[in-house]
């Protein structure tokens, strides 16, 4: 998370909930010093189980790569 130019030249994405609009803004200016370019505000806390939901996945890739450098990519349509 600290050096995300590691994967990919820092291409993929990250998420952000929380109901407390000045720490998500921390987080945010957090993610970016870290060099995170994608960072997705899913919303409020509640959106925040949709985000932990990742952990499953990311432990069976993690078992079938057999390595922790990975990471995932919204990749959206263009309009």
């Amino acid at each position: 998370m600290v050096d995300p130019g590691r994967l990919a030249g820092g291409d993929h994405s990250v998420f952000l909930s929380g109901d407390d609009a000045a720490a998500k803004d921390t987080v945010r200016d957090l993610l970016e010093s870290f060099g995170h370019r994608d960072i997705i505000d899913l919303g409020d806390i509640t959106s925040a189980r949709g985000a932990e939901m990742w952990l499953p996945l990311w432990l069976r890739l993690y078992g079938v790569l057999g390595t922790a450098d990975f990471n995932i990519k919204v990749v959206r349509g263009v309009e």
